[in-house]
C-alpha cells in the first residue's frame, strides 16, 4: 500500500479536487490518502468560506482516508512557512509520496528551481536586489530566475509546488513528489466544469451559481452559510483603530502599518481596504494575510515562537485511516492529538481564540454551540469505506 499525501486547502471542494483524486487513484489504486488541511482560515489570509469540520466530512466522502489540520502558526504564511510546516506533518505520517496541482506539470524542472533556490548564492542576493526596489516576492525571484538561469516560474500552484520540493530537500524525507497537470485558468473568471476556487467563491459572492463547479454533496453545505471576509470587517475595523503598535502582528512589516492605520476610517469593506493599501510591494495575498493576523491577534512573537510543528491534529479518518494511525503512531515523535483537551501545546491552545474569531460572525446561540466544536469535537469518522 503506498502512502500518498495532499496539501489542500479546499475553499471550497470542486471538481477539480475531485479530479485530482481519482488520478491518483488511478497513479496508485492502492494507496492510502493522507490530507494535510488548513483549518478556518487559509494561505491566502481569508476565512475559510465553510469551517473545518464541513471540510473533513466532505473530504472523508469523496475518498480522502486521514485528515491532518495544519495550524494556524503554519496555514496563514507565505508558501514557505505553509510548506514547511504541511511537509513536516506528513514526514512524521511517513507519507512515500506528495502529488499536487501544477501549471506546467514539469516535475524536474520544478526540482531544478528548488536546488537552485537552496544552493545558488548569487541568484539570493539578486533577488534582495529586486526585493529593495519595491518588487514583491513572487516577481523578485521569478527576475531572479530569469536573470541568471533562463528560467521562468510565476503561477501560483507551480510557486507551492517549487515551496514543497525546497522543504522535501531541507527536511531530507524520502518523499517523492509527483504533479499532476492543472487544467482551468487559475485567473478565469467565468465558471466551468471545473473552476478555481477563486472564481467559485466570487461566484457565491455574488449569488450566481456554482453546482456543475462543485460535486452535489458540497453543492448542498455551500447552500448554507458561508464565511466572507467583509463579514469580519468590524472587528479588523476596531482592531487596528484600538491597536497603537500594529508591527507586533506576524508579517506586518515596518511602514505599511501606517498605511493601514491612515486607509481604515475610509474603508467601507475588507475588500476596500486590501484594494486602498495596495502597492507594488505587496500581494494581495499577504496583505490579506497580514490583516487576518492583525484579527486573530498573531503576533512576531508567538510565530518566532512556534517555527515547528509541535503535535499531529486528526480531523477525521475512515477505517482505513484509523488503522495506519494506530499501526504508526508509536513511530511518530509528536504527540497525536484527538480530543482538544488533551493537547499540551500553546500551539494548539491558540487554535481556541482563532476559532472564537472565526464564529465572532454568528448569532450567539450559534456561536456558542460553534466554539464548543473545538474542544469537543472527536474525529469525524466515516466507517463505511
Amino acid at each position: 500500500m503506498e502512502i500518498v499525501g495532499i496539501i489542500c486547502e479546499y475553499n471550497p471542494f470542486h471538481n477539480g479536487h475531485l479530479y485530482h483524486l481519482q488520478k491518483i487513484k488511478e497513479i496508485f489504486p492502492n494507496s492510502l490518502i493522507i490530507l494535510v488541511m488548513s483549518g478556518n482560515f487559509t494561505q491566502r489570509g481569508i476565512p475559510s468560506i465553510i469551517d473545518k469540520w464541513k471540510k473533513t466530512e466532505i473530504a472523508l466522502d469523496y475518498g480522502i482516508d486521514l485528515v491532518i489540520e495544519l495550524p494556524f502558526a503554519f496555514a496563514t504564511q507565505s508558501a514557505d512557512v505553509f510548506a514547511h510546516g504541511a511537509i513536516s506533518i506528513l514526514k512524521e505520517l511517513k507519507a512515500e509520496y506528495l502529488i499536487f496541482g501544477s501549471e506546467c506539470n514539469d516535475i524536474e524542472k520544478l526540482k531544478r528551481i528548488a536546488n537552485i533556490s537552496l544552493n545558488d548564492e548569487l541568484y539570493q542576493k539578486t533577488i534582495k536586489k529586486y526585493l529593495k526596489k519595491g518588487l514583491n516576492y513572487p516577481t523578485a525571484l521569478n527576475k531572479a530566475l530569469e536573470d541568471h538561469h533562463q528560467e521562468c516560474i510565476s503561477t501560483p500552484n507551480d510557486l507551492l509546488g517549487l515551496s514543497y520540493i525546497k522543504e522535501i530537500i531541507k527536511q531530507n524525507t524520502n518523499i517523492i513528489p509527483i504533479s499532476i497537470q492543472r487544467t482551468n485558468d487559475y485567473h478565469g473568471n467565468t465558471l466551468q466544469t471545473i473552476s478555481s476556487a477563486t472564481s467559485i467563491r466570487n461566484a457565491l459572492l455574488e449569488n450566481k451559481k456554482i453546482d456543475f463547479s462543485v460535486p452535489i454533496k458540497v453543492s448542498k453545505i455551500l447552500e448554507n452559510r458561508i464565511f466572507c471576509q467583509n463579514d469580519y470587517f468590524p472587528l479588523l475595523k476596531y482592531k487596528i483603530q484600538t491597536t497603537p503598535d500594529l508591527s507586533i502582528y506576524q508579517t506586518v512589516e515596518e511602514g505599511i502599518d501606517f498605511r493601514i492605520k491612515k486607509y481604515i476610517n475610509d474603508a467601507k469593506s475588507w475588500i476596500d481596504l486590501v484594494k486602498k493599501i495596495k502597492t507594488k510591494r505587496y500581494t494581495y495575498n499577504k496583505i490579506n494575510r497580514m490583516l487576518t493576523h492583525i484579527l486573530c491577534n498573531f503576533t512576531k512573537e508567538q510565530a518566532n515562537k512556534w517555527q515547528e510543528i509541535e503535535y499531529i491534529r486528526v480531523l477525521g479518518f475512515n477505517n482505513k485511516g484509523q488503522r495506519y494511525l494506530n499501526q504508526i503512531k508509536r513511530k511518530i515523535n509528536l504527540p497525536i492529538i484527538t480530543t482538544f483537551s488533551k493537547g499540551n501545546s500553546e500551539m494548539l491552545k491558540y487554535e481556541q481564540i482563532v476559532t472564537n474569531v472565526y464564529s465572532s460572525i454568528l448569532e450567539e446561540n450559534e456561536k456558542i454551540e460553534f466554539i464548543k466544536q473545538e474542544y469537543q469535537h472527536q474525529p469525524k469518522n466515516k466507517r463505511n469505506q
